[in-house]
């Protein structure tokens, strides 16, 4: 199995990204907020995880290894595979899942796309404590550097650094990390839009 990689990014895409070892090019999905944390030509490690099929190898990457522990747990539970459990990883940080499965939050968990109430009560029994415990609310925040380095990258996906930076003002009190705070802060940008 392929635990981590380290070499450069060679390309990123939409919904995933290569990263070259020893002149050997890997490609591997994962979510939009690690696709957004890597930068093209940086040394980086990525933690991954090898989901190997019938029909396909496929690999799945991470730039927190926490991130490749809760994908690999989230398939543990009945029909959740590879791509709903990086799906799950896309729309909640580790410690929101944490949050959900340990207060039993159907509702939370229903955010995540292809989860219904009933794959929501699986996942609560499945899971169980395997995540962790919850994180206690209000003890940990985003730093500054976070902060800017979220306007950093809505300014590279078109906003303008006035517009980024009052969204993820807005929205920087509920976040606990930088992924939370990228996807509240798009979702927030995109209330404006539509």
């Amino acid at each position: 199995m392929i635990s981590s990689l380290t070499g450069k990014i060679s390309h990123i895409g939409a919904s995933s990204a290569q990263i070259v070892v020893s002149g050997v090019g890997f490609s591997f999905f994962a979510t939009p907020g690690t696709l957004l944390s890597l930068r093209t030509g940086k040394e980086t490690t990525v933690f991954t995880s090898l989901v190997v099929r019938e029909d396909s190898l496929s690999l799945f990457g991470f730039v927190a290894e926490e991130e490749q522990r809760a994908f690999e747990i989230l398939q543990s539970v009945r029909g959740i595979g590879p791509k709903m459990a990086l799906g799950a990883l896309g729309v909640m940080s580790v410690d929101e899942l944490r949050t959900a499965v340990a207060n039993q939050d159907e509702k939370m968990l229903t955010r995540i796309p292809g989860v219904g109430k009933k794959s929501a009560q699986r996942m609560i029994l499945d899971i169980g404590d395997k995540l962790g415990p919850a994180p206690q609310q209000g003890l940990s925040r985003v730093s500054s550097a976070v902060g800017a380095e979220v306007v950093a990258a809505l300014t590279q996906l078109g906003w303008d650094e006035a517009t980024a930076q009052e969204a993820v003002s807005q929205v920087e009190s509920q976040a606990d990390d930088a992924s939370s705070l990228l996807r509240l802060s798009l979702q927030t940008l995109g209330r404006r839009r539509g």
